[in-house]
Parts: C-alpha cells; structure tokens; sequence
C-alpha cells in the first residue's frame, strides 16, 4: 500500500505551511555572496534550490539524506506554495539576473518557454553520466531545438479512469477493475457509449456518469504527440483531427447529459467526489491522493482504477540548473541523484509521485504498488502501463495553459445548452485574444 495514503494530511499540512515560504521567494534576491546565494566557503559547498508545492525532496527526508551522504554539502530550500506565484518570480529573477538559485524547479506547462526563451539562463545536461534512464518523452520536453538539455525529469501525471464501484453495480454494469477497462479498450468513444449505458441503467438521476467535458477533452488531447501547436511552434488547433475529435466527443458527452457539469478542482468538484455526484473521472496518478482525501475514509474501498481507452500524461516537474551558479558541477550532480531511479522510487513510496523513469517503473516499490484506498488497485501497474503508452515525442507551445483553459470554459458552454458550433467560435475568438 502507498504511505501517501497514510501522510497524506502530512503533505497538504506541508503545502500550506511552503505557502508562507512562497512570499518571500517571491521578493528576495540571491544571498551568500553570489548571484544565486550558492558557493564555496571553509570547505563546504552551499546549494541553494527554488521549489513549489510539495515537490517531495525536503519532505521526505532526501536532502537530508543528501546531506549525509556528502558531509562537505549544504542544501538550502525555499518553496513556494503556488506554482503561478513561484513562475512569476523566476520570471522576474531570470530577466534581472539576480535572486535566481543553483538548481529552479520547472512545472511542465512553462518547459516549451523556457526552452525557447531562456535557454542561455540553464546549464546543459546533455551528456551527463548516468541519466538515460527517463522516459524519452520526459526529457524531450526540456530539450531545445539544438539538442540542450535544460533539466532532469521529477513525477509525471500518466492517465487512468478513477470510477465507483458501488455506482457501477447500481448502474448494471461491471464492477471488475479489468471487465470495466474492457468496455472502454482503446477507444474513447467506448468511455462515452459505457456513460450511455450507465444512464440507462442509473436510478438515481441526481449522480451523472463523469465529472465534465473538459475533463475526457484533456485525457484525448494529452495521449497525442501534436496538440495545440506543431513543432515549428505554428499553432494547429483548429486543423489539428486530434483536437477536433476531442471537442466532438467531448460535447457529444455534455448533450447527452452524462457529466455533472463540474470541472476537476473547480468549486463543486470536491463535494462531488465526497458525495457520489459522479461515477467516474479521468485521473493521472497524482490525482488519487487528492480524490482519497477529498471523498474522506466514508468512500474508502467504493472507488477503484481502471486503464484508460489510451495512455495519456498530465503534469509533471523538471530540476534545472541555472548558469549563473558558482557551484554547477555539484549542483548538476545533486539534481541528477534526487532524480536517479532510486529515488523516483522511493518518492512515489512516500507521496505518491509518479516516477519519470523507466528504471523506476521496474522497481518494485512502484511495479508491486496497490491502493488500500482503491480498493487494492495494482496502481503501479496501472500507471506505469500508461507511461509507457505515452507517444515518444509530444509537441509543447508556449500557450498551452491558456488555450487549455479556453477550451474548458467552451465545453462548459456546451454543458450549459449552447450549441458546440457556437461554443466553438467562441473559444477560438478568446483563444486568439488570449495568445495574439
């Protein structure tokens, strides 16, 4: 069983306690006589890392570990709570070349810019010994186009369905782990026919087959290797097949009435998963952490994990290196053993973050893993078959984020009876304002 199920008020105790750290990363400069407050000094070499959130290193007792390890090495880390509050302060650092640290976590959705517009502030870690062990997709995501490798892979977010068994049972359909994903088997379209026939059989109007619209549109669009724009970096969304047949299927769900019109993390989404609104959500595996917490030990063993129609990823963090460290070597050197397979392992172990590399995925504190919660689900298994699923290369824009967002206020037009066509235009006429 993952001991984040058993930490997890532990973690969430811990985010909010980084929020107060997040202020003062926001406005600080560099320290310890250096541009990134790292340096050499009696013998020992300082390193100084800017974090967000839980990333797991100083929580579970890594850098401490580190530390031991390598008595002449200090370790300094601040996190900020909140990644948008966190990436607007390593954007002010970066332009100002002061108050940046030696090693700067970079959240997946900010990689492409910063490839493509900060590059020459990150050392490159092409070449370095002993890390090939990523998933090839992982890493092209910090890769620039002349083959820069700008950081090391963390967690990453592949794919599954989280669904209630007890709503299945009621709903007439299978309740098996393995019979569920059968239904749905490669096809997406199938997940959608399932919610059919879940309505047909669901006494209870009151809970809806799936969370949202934008919810299955964001599964279908993170299992391709183009998205919303192309490799020159031209934005091809409204060419792009894979887009449309997102947003098709995608509103086909929301007019036949099959979501509950609550998008993930939006107000009313966690009542629901507490409440059974809804059967089922897409969920990447840094999401089961959250759905036990939020649906409380009342729902504990009535959720379960099925493999999704495809394999998909959402989400996931790099550790970069910024040139301006006086302490690079050691720096890199750090960063490439807080992501060596060894201690992906032992992070998904404590906190449930999903490992970026393939050594990992064979270890057997993430292959054996099950979920108490889910009622003992191989999640190991589960996630790590999706990782490997996840195209070898996947198309990052600048803009993702946002056009993300606008597609999700679009599919909730059509959630609220507006027709697709209109929700359309409408979300590409805010798409172009939005990326100009």
């Amino acid at each position: 069983m993952l001991k984040v199920e058993r930490k997890l008020r532990t973690r969430v105790t811990a985010m909010l306690a980084c929020t107060a750290a997040g202020a003062l990363l926001a406005g600080c400069g560099g320290g310890g006589g250096s541009a990134t407050g790292g340096g050499v000094k009696d013998g020992k070499v300082t390193i100084t890392m800017g974090l967000y959130g839980v990333m797991g290193f100083k929580e579970t007792g890594l850098i401490e570990k580190y530390e031991k390890e390598h008595p002449n090495v200090i370790v300094k880390v601040e996190a900020a709570g909140d990644e948008q509050t966190y990436y607007t302060a390593l954007q002010t650092h970066l332009a100002s070349g002061s108050g940046l640290k030696d090693i700067q976590g970079i959240e997946v959705a900010r990689a492409k810019e910063i490839t493509e517009t900060q590059a020459d502030k990150f050392t490159d870690f092409e070449g370095t010994k002993g890390t090939g062990h990523f998933q090839p997709w992982k890493q092209a995501q910090i890769t620039t186009k002349d083959g820069k490798v700008l950081g090391l892979g963390t967690d990453t977010g592949p794919m599954a369905v989280c669904y209630r068994k007890d709503l299945f049972e009621q709903a007439g359909l299978p309740t098996d782990r393995e019979q569920v994903g059968k239904l749905w088997a490669g096809d997406w379209a199938k997940y959608v026919k399932t919610g059919e026939k879940f309505a047909k059989g669901n006494k209870d109007k009151k809970v809806s087959y799936l969370d949202s619209a934008s919810g299955l549109f964001n599964a279908m669009v993170y299992g391709n290797s183009e998205q919303y724009y192309d490799k020159s970096g031209e934005l091809i969304y409204k060419t792009n097949p894979a887009i449309k047949e997102a947003w098709d299927l995608s509103s086909e769900a929301a007019r036949k009435k099959l979501t509950a019109k609550l998008p993930q993390f939006q107000p009313g989404w966690d009542p629901g998963l507490a409440n059974g609104t809804f059967a089922t959500t897409v969920c990447p595996a840094w999401m089961l952490a959250h759905i036990s917490d939020k649906a409380g030990d009342a729902n504990k063993g009535k959720w379960d994990v099925a493999k999704a129609p495809k394999g998909a990823n959402w989400g996931g963090s790099f550790l970069g290196v910024t040139d301006k460290s006086p302490v690079k070597d050691e720096a890199k050197k750090l960063v490439a053993w807080l992501t060596a397979p060894e201690q992906q392992a032992y992070l998904f172990e404590e906190l449930g973050n999903f490992p970026s590399s393939k050594t990992a995925l064979e270890d057997p504190k993430v292959k054996n893993a099950t979920s108490e919660y889910f009622s003992g689900a191989p999640t190991g298994q589960i996630f790590g078959a999706a990782a490997n699923e996840v195209p070898a290369e996947q198309v990052l824009g600048r803009k993702d984020g946002t056009i993300k967002d606008a597609f999700s206020q679009g599919l909730q037009l059509v959630e609220n009876g507006t027709a697709p066509a209109k929700a359309w235009k409408t979300t590409d006429e805010r798409v172009k304002k939005a990326v100009g």
